[in-house]
Protein backbone atom coordinates (compact mmCIF):
# COMPACT_ATOMS: atom_id res chain seq x y z
CA UNK A 1 0.00 0.00 0.00
CA UNK A 2 0.89 3.48 -0.90
CA UNK A 3 2.52 5.97 2.50
CA UNK A 4 -0.56 7.34 3.59
CA UNK A 5 -1.24 9.23 6.31
CA UNK A 6 -2.44 6.64 8.26
CA UNK A 7 0.93 5.05 9.15
CA UNK A 8 1.37 8.04 11.54
CA UNK A 9 -1.97 7.19 13.42
CA UNK A 10 -2.53 4.60 15.98
CA UNK A 11 -3.88 1.20 14.03
CA UNK A 12 -7.28 1.44 15.86
CA UNK A 13 -7.85 5.42 15.17
CA UNK A 14 -6.98 4.66 11.59
CA UNK A 15 -9.19 1.74 11.33
CA UNK A 16 -11.79 1.09 14.20
CA UNK A 17 -13.05 -2.23 12.21
CA UNK A 18 -9.87 -3.36 12.34
CA UNK A 19 -10.67 -5.18 9.06
CA UNK A 20 -9.91 -3.65 6.40
CA UNK A 21 -8.20 -4.57 3.67
CA UNK A 22 -5.17 -3.50 1.78
CA UNK A 23 -4.41 -3.81 -2.08
CA UNK A 24 -4.01 -5.62 -4.06
CA UNK A 25 -7.57 -6.86 -2.64
CA UNK A 26 -10.40 -9.31 -4.33
CA UNK A 27 -12.97 -8.22 -1.62
CA UNK A 28 -13.95 -4.48 -0.58
CA UNK A 29 -13.34 -3.19 -3.94
CA UNK A 30 -14.51 0.33 -4.93
CA UNK A 31 -14.73 1.44 -8.63
CA UNK A 32 -14.94 4.86 -8.60
CA UNK A 33 -16.88 6.07 -12.12
CA UNK A 34 -15.26 9.11 -14.25
CA UNK A 35 -17.91 11.11 -16.09
CA UNK A 36 -15.13 13.05 -17.83
CA UNK A 37 -13.22 14.70 -14.71
CA UNK A 38 -9.93 16.46 -16.23
CA UNK A 39 -6.74 15.66 -15.68
CA UNK A 40 -5.99 18.03 -12.39
CA UNK A 41 -8.48 16.74 -10.75
CA UNK A 42 -7.66 13.03 -12.21
CA UNK A 43 -4.48 13.62 -10.43
CA UNK A 44 -5.66 15.10 -7.20
CA UNK A 45 -8.17 11.86 -6.90
CA UNK A 46 -5.09 9.43 -7.26
CA UNK A 47 -2.67 11.89 -5.00
CA UNK A 48 -5.64 11.83 -1.99
CA UNK A 49 -7.46 7.99 -2.53
CA UNK A 50 -5.89 6.01 -4.87
CA UNK A 51 -4.87 3.36 -1.69
CA UNK A 52 -8.76 3.15 -1.82
CA UNK A 53 -9.22 2.67 -5.26
CA UNK A 54 -9.57 -0.37 -6.90
CA UNK A 55 -10.72 0.74 -10.38
CA UNK A 56 -11.60 3.37 -12.26
CA UNK A 57 -14.72 3.53 -15.29
CA UNK A 58 -13.94 6.09 -17.79
CA UNK A 59 -18.38 6.40 -18.23
CA UNK A 60 -20.62 5.74 -21.21
CA UNK A 61 -18.96 6.20 -24.55
CA UNK A 62 -16.17 8.82 -22.98
CA UNK A 63 -13.33 6.83 -24.05
CA UNK A 64 -12.62 8.57 -27.71
CA UNK A 65 -13.86 12.33 -26.78
CA UNK A 66 -10.96 13.00 -24.48
CA UNK A 67 -7.79 14.64 -25.89
CA UNK A 68 -5.26 11.84 -26.51
CA UNK A 69 -2.78 12.97 -24.60
CA UNK A 70 -4.85 13.50 -21.60
CA UNK A 71 -6.59 9.73 -22.14
CA UNK A 72 -2.88 8.47 -22.13
CA UNK A 73 -2.18 9.76 -18.87
CA UNK A 74 -4.88 8.93 -17.06
CA UNK A 75 -4.33 5.03 -18.35
CA UNK A 76 -0.60 5.62 -17.04
CA UNK A 77 -1.14 7.26 -13.66
CA UNK A 78 -3.89 4.55 -12.85
CA UNK A 79 -1.31 1.77 -13.73
CA UNK A 80 1.46 3.62 -11.86
CA UNK A 81 -0.81 3.61 -8.81
CA UNK A 82 -2.02 0.04 -9.33
CA UNK A 83 -5.91 0.95 -10.00
CA UNK A 84 -7.61 -0.78 -13.21
CA UNK A 85 -8.74 1.76 -15.52
CA UNK A 86 -10.93 0.88 -18.44
CA UNK A 87 -13.90 1.80 -20.54
CA UNK A 88 -17.21 1.69 -20.06
CA UNK A 89 -19.10 -1.37 -21.03
CA UNK A 90 -21.52 0.99 -23.06
CA UNK A 91 -18.55 1.75 -25.60
CA UNK A 92 -18.12 -1.76 -26.21
CA UNK A 93 -21.66 -2.25 -26.78
CA UNK A 94 -21.12 0.37 -29.58
CA UNK A 95 -18.43 -1.57 -31.11
CA UNK A 96 -20.85 -4.32 -31.00
CA UNK A 97 -23.66 -2.86 -33.07
CA UNK A 98 -21.46 -1.04 -35.71
CA UNK A 99 -19.79 -4.58 -36.30
CA UNK A 100 -16.21 -2.64 -34.56
CA UNK A 101 -14.94 -5.41 -32.19
CA UNK A 102 -11.61 -5.90 -33.63
CA UNK A 103 -10.88 -2.33 -33.74
CA UNK A 104 -12.13 -1.60 -30.19
CA UNK A 105 -10.10 -4.53 -28.67
CA UNK A 106 -6.75 -3.14 -31.04
CA UNK A 107 -7.40 0.18 -29.71
CA UNK A 108 -7.79 -0.89 -26.37
CA UNK A 109 -4.74 -2.72 -26.13
CA UNK A 110 -2.53 0.11 -28.12
CA UNK A 111 -3.34 2.99 -25.40
CA UNK A 112 -2.53 -0.08 -22.37
CA UNK A 113 -6.26 0.26 -20.75
CA UNK A 114 -6.16 -2.40 -18.38
CA UNK A 115 -9.44 -3.49 -18.13
CA UNK A 116 -12.50 -3.86 -20.64
CA UNK A 117 -16.54 -3.87 -19.34
CA UNK A 118 -18.58 -6.34 -21.02
CA UNK A 119 -22.07 -5.61 -20.53
CA UNK A 120 -25.67 -5.99 -22.31
CA UNK A 121 -27.29 -3.18 -20.69
CA UNK A 122 -28.53 -1.27 -23.89
CA UNK A 123 -28.72 -4.00 -26.84
CA UNK A 124 -29.64 -7.51 -26.71
CA UNK A 125 -26.38 -9.84 -26.62
CA UNK A 126 -26.25 -13.85 -27.38
CA UNK A 127 -24.38 -16.09 -24.69
CA UNK A 128 -21.89 -17.23 -27.18
CA UNK A 129 -21.32 -13.71 -27.77
CA UNK A 130 -20.72 -12.78 -24.45
CA UNK A 131 -18.69 -15.66 -23.79
CA UNK A 132 -16.50 -14.78 -26.79
CA UNK A 133 -16.01 -11.36 -25.84
CA UNK A 134 -14.90 -12.44 -22.16
CA UNK A 135 -12.61 -14.72 -23.25
CA UNK A 136 -10.91 -11.95 -25.69
CA UNK A 137 -10.04 -9.74 -23.38
CA UNK A 138 -8.84 -12.43 -20.96
CA UNK A 139 -6.50 -13.35 -23.89
CA UNK A 140 -5.28 -10.00 -24.42
CA UNK A 141 -4.02 -10.01 -20.41
CA UNK A 142 -6.47 -7.28 -19.37
CA UNK A 143 -9.19 -7.72 -16.49
CA UNK A 144 -12.69 -8.02 -17.63
CA UNK A 145 -15.85 -6.74 -15.75
CA UNK A 146 -18.86 -8.11 -16.86
CA UNK A 147 -22.08 -6.13 -15.91
CA UNK A 148 -25.71 -7.67 -15.16
CA UNK A 149 -28.64 -5.93 -15.88
CA UNK A 150 -30.60 -3.43 -18.09
CA UNK A 151 -30.20 0.26 -18.49
CA UNK A 152 -34.10 1.02 -19.03
CA UNK A 153 -36.27 2.66 -16.12
CA UNK A 154 -37.72 0.45 -14.86
CA UNK A 155 -35.64 -3.32 -15.14
CA UNK A 156 -35.69 -4.75 -11.89
CA UNK A 157 -32.91 -8.29 -10.73
CA UNK A 158 -34.26 -11.48 -12.26
CA UNK A 159 -32.30 -13.96 -9.11
CA UNK A 160 -32.30 -16.78 -11.68
CA UNK A 161 -30.82 -14.94 -14.50
CA UNK A 162 -28.31 -13.13 -12.19
CA UNK A 163 -27.17 -16.29 -10.49
CA UNK A 164 -26.70 -17.77 -14.17
CA UNK A 165 -24.71 -14.97 -15.57
CA UNK A 166 -22.37 -15.05 -12.21
CA UNK A 167 -22.17 -18.53 -13.08
CA UNK A 168 -21.41 -18.51 -17.01
CA UNK A 169 -19.45 -15.36 -16.66
CA UNK A 170 -17.03 -16.97 -14.28
CA UNK A 171 -16.84 -20.14 -16.38
CA UNK A 172 -15.81 -17.64 -19.30
CA UNK A 173 -12.88 -16.14 -17.27
CA UNK A 174 -14.50 -13.17 -16.01
CA UNK A 175 -13.01 -11.39 -12.99
CA UNK A 176 -16.08 -9.83 -11.51
CA UNK A 177 -20.03 -9.47 -12.34
CA UNK A 178 -21.44 -6.15 -11.44
CA UNK A 179 -25.01 -5.62 -10.99
CA UNK A 180 -26.31 -2.47 -12.61
CA UNK A 181 -27.33 0.51 -10.60
CA UNK A 182 -26.54 3.44 -12.98
CA UNK A 183 -24.74 6.37 -12.15
CA UNK A 184 -28.29 7.85 -10.15
CA UNK A 185 -28.72 4.73 -8.34
CA UNK A 186 -32.85 5.23 -9.30
CA UNK A 187 -35.15 3.03 -10.79
CA UNK A 188 -33.02 0.25 -11.87
CA UNK A 189 -31.43 -2.64 -10.61
CA UNK A 190 -31.81 -3.02 -6.86
CA UNK A 191 -33.08 0.31 -6.76
CA UNK A 192 -36.78 1.91 -6.77
CA UNK A 193 -37.37 5.15 -7.98
CA UNK A 194 -36.57 6.84 -4.38
CA UNK A 195 -32.68 5.12 -4.32
CA UNK A 196 -34.13 2.59 -1.70
CA UNK A 197 -33.21 -1.08 -1.91
CA UNK A 198 -35.12 -4.11 -2.21
CA UNK A 199 -33.82 -6.09 0.71
CA UNK A 200 -35.46 -8.81 -0.05
CA UNK A 201 -33.93 -9.29 -3.75
CA UNK A 202 -30.39 -8.78 -2.27
CA UNK A 203 -30.68 -11.33 0.51
CA UNK A 204 -31.73 -14.31 -1.66
CA UNK A 205 -29.30 -13.55 -4.38
CA UNK A 206 -26.28 -13.28 -1.96
CA UNK A 207 -27.58 -16.42 -1.01
CA UNK A 208 -27.85 -18.22 -3.90
CA UNK A 209 -24.39 -16.61 -5.89
CA UNK A 210 -21.98 -19.48 -5.90
CA UNK A 211 -19.50 -16.68 -6.11
CA UNK A 212 -20.88 -13.35 -3.98
CA UNK A 213 -17.38 -12.04 -3.50
CA UNK A 214 -17.36 -11.85 -7.28
CA UNK A 215 -20.09 -9.67 -7.68
CA UNK A 216 -19.94 -5.52 -7.24
CA UNK A 217 -23.11 -3.55 -6.69
CA UNK A 218 -23.23 -0.48 -8.35
CA UNK A 219 -23.87 2.35 -5.34
CA UNK A 220 -23.87 5.52 -6.36
CA UNK A 221 -25.82 7.27 -3.36
CA UNK A 222 -24.79 7.49 0.21
CA UNK A 223 -27.46 6.16 1.43
CA UNK A 224 -27.21 3.03 -0.90
CA UNK A 225 -23.68 2.24 0.23
CA UNK A 226 -24.43 2.83 3.90
CA UNK A 227 -26.83 0.04 3.44
CA UNK A 228 -24.97 -2.13 1.38
CA UNK A 229 -22.30 -2.30 3.55
CA UNK A 230 -23.92 -3.02 7.08
CA UNK A 231 -26.22 -5.49 5.21
CA UNK A 232 -23.31 -7.23 3.22
CA UNK A 233 -20.38 -6.07 5.42
CA UNK A 234 -17.39 -3.80 5.46
CA UNK A 235 -15.96 -5.52 2.56
CA UNK A 236 -18.91 -5.63 0.17
CA UNK A 237 -17.67 -4.68 -3.28
CA UNK A 238 -19.16 -1.53 -4.54
CA UNK A 239 -19.19 0.75 -7.86
CA UNK A 240 -20.28 3.65 -9.80
CA UNK A 241 -18.66 6.00 -7.13
CA UNK A 242 -18.18 9.51 -7.34
CA UNK A 243 -14.78 10.94 -7.41
CA UNK A 244 -15.74 13.36 -4.94
CA UNK A 245 -16.65 9.98 -2.69
CA UNK A 246 -14.28 8.21 -2.65
CA UNK A 247 -12.64 9.25 1.12
CA UNK A 248 -16.20 8.97 2.36
CA UNK A 249 -16.75 5.51 1.48
CA UNK A 250 -13.81 4.66 3.41
CA UNK A 251 -14.78 6.44 6.67
CA UNK A 252 -17.86 4.39 5.98
CA UNK A 253 -15.90 0.78 5.13
CA UNK A 254 -13.79 1.35 8.74
CA UNK A 255 -16.34 3.07 10.79
CA UNK A 256 -15.21 6.55 10.94
CA UNK A 257 -18.40 8.11 10.18
CA UNK A 258 -21.04 8.06 12.15
CA UNK A 259 -23.42 5.61 9.49
CA UNK A 260 -21.02 2.37 10.30
CA UNK A 261 -19.52 4.14 14.06
CA UNK A 262 -20.86 0.64 15.81
CA UNK A 263 -19.36 -1.44 13.59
Amino acid sequence: MEYTAQAVWRPLLADPSGQRLEKPRTTGMTMVIDKGIGLHVFEDLLKTSAAYIDMIKLGFGTSPLYPLPVLKRKIELAKEHGIILYPGGTFLEVAVRQGEIEAFFETVQSLRFTGIEVSDGTIEMSRELRNALIERGKAAELKVMTEYGKKAKGSGIDIEALVETVRQDAESGADMVIVEGRESGTGVGLYDDNGECDDGTLREAVRRLAHPDMVMWEAPLRKQQVHLLKTLGMNANLGNIGAEDVLSLECLRRGLRSDTFAW
